[in-house]
């Protein structure tokens, strides 16, 4: 942490990631009924491994770690079969489905590493422009104040929403260098101040926060095995995967690092440890976060020092729970409109891979229209296939995965084997 500008981009993204990760353990512990103890554990302890698994990715080692500035935290894709294992067959189940799916995913993680030609421009340009299109109706309903609350779309929320998203686009416009590279910190930062003094943040979480709370082994519950649960959940790390690959191609685009198997198999090895020590201390699966990438793009910062300053003030928030809630207090409408900039950043980098693309080629044209528009179709109209077996939602549930294996699928029938036409 010598250089202070890093550990001002480190909070930069720890902000930019920590409502989702937040968020995550607050749905599952109340869905489950946990106390208060419980869920205060569970945020705190997520946080932490957030950190943890961010530094087995970062760092750049012989057998893990994809070296580049990417960011995991809890994914969303497994809070529902979660609770619904929770719920029907206890937490121990639960987490014992979660440490067996990381197993999976670093059993896999040499076939896997070898799909990457599966993968040219054309594909990865399509799913990264579709995890932007359908990041964005996450942004606009923070904007609006966060989904079910009361006073939804209220005036008060789209004018800080409003204030944020402006700093930040005039930062950007009148600025240059560090103070441009930090401009969605201090849209965070000025944003929040302002609904302050509109009496929108509630400093409650700050008070009631522990002081010192640890991780510890089976801390919740100890592993109960069942093997339906575990299929469940090892599909869900699998989509977790899919995701993950494309998070990995864009960063390395940005970075000018070309991705090789050797890349993607650290990287699949890391995210498959991950899982299996946040299951260990009982939290949740972990993978790439698109916002991130996002914030990257934006910043043009790419080193993986501010990564690991940001993983440094992870762990420090994880373990002194009365820091990490100083970030809980930023308000929804907040968050939405740097969220507003940050995914669409990622949908911009998704145009921008496409450009790459030959477009003169129809075949090409054809992929790129399919498996954006089902992707987005699924995304924009969730229940499109809720008649079908719940064993297919791993597959129907989710636009961007669904868009993925279309894209893949299109492009061996129009190119076969080939990494571009």
């Amino acid at each position: 942490m010598k250089d202070p500008r890093n550990i001002i981009l480190g909070i930069q993204h720890l902000l930019a990631m920590y409502a989702g990760a937040v968020i995550v353990p607050l749905i599952v512990a109340s869905a489950l009924k946990m106390t208060i103890a419980q869920t205060t554990y569970l945020v705190a302890a997520d946080i932490m491994m957030s950190g943890l698994a961010t530094f087995l990715q970062v760092y750049r080692g012989r057998y893990i770690g994809i070296g580049l500035p990417v960011v995991l935290a809890c994914t969303f894709t497994a809070v529902s079969p979660m609770i619904h294992i929770g719920q029907t067959k206890g937490i121990g189940v639960m987490y014992g489905a979660v440490f067996v799916s990381g197993l999976v995913v670093m059993l896999l993680a040499p076939i896997f590493a070898k799909l990457n030609r599966f993968f040219p421009p054309v594909v990865m340009g399509s799913v990264v422009t579709l995890i932007g299109v359908t990041l964005m109706p996450v942004a606009m309903n923070h904007i609006a104040g966060g989904q079910g609350v009361k006073d939804f779309g209220s005036l008060k929320n789209l004018a800080v929403a409003f204030l944020t998203f402006l700093v930040i686009l005039c930062l950007y416009r009148f600025s240059k260098g560090f103070l441009q590279s930090i401009a969605i910190l201090i849209g965070l930062l000025l944003g929040t101040l302002a609904s302050a003094a509109l009496g929108m943040v509630d400093l409650s979480p700050i008070a009631e926060a522990h002081w010192v709370q640890l991780p510890s082994p089976f801390h919740l519950s100890t592993f109960k095995f069942d093997f339906p649960s575990i299929v469940t959940m090892s599909i869900v790390a699998i989509v977790s995967i899919i995701e993950s690959t494309g998070v990995y191609y864009v960063l390395g685009d940005i970075t000018k690092q070309a991705i090789k198997e050797e890349d993607l198999r650290r990287g699949y090895l890391s995210e498959g440890l991950a899982v299996m020590l946040g299951a260990l201390v009982n939290t949740f699966p972990y993978t790439t976060y698109s916002q991130n990438v996002g914030l990257i793009q934006m910043s043009g910062v790419k080193k993986r020092a501010v990564m690991f300053n940001m993983v440094i003030l992870m762990l420090l928030a994880g373990s002194i729970p009365k820091i990490g809630a100083l970030a809980t207090i930023i308000p929804q409408p907040v968050l939405g409109g740097a969220m507003l900039c940050m995914f669409g950043s990622v949908l911009a980098y998704g145009i921008k891979m496409l450009g790459q693309v030959n477009q003169d080629d129809s075949s090409n044209m054809m992929i790129i229209a399919c498996s954006v528009g089902i992707g987005l179709g699924v995304t924009a109209v969730p229940g499109v296939f809720a008649q079908l077996p719940d064993s297919l939602s791993w597959i129907t549930g989710s636009g961007i995965v669904l868009g993925t294996i279309t894209a893949v699928v299109l492009n061996l029938f129009f190119h076969g084997c080939r990494s571009e036409k």
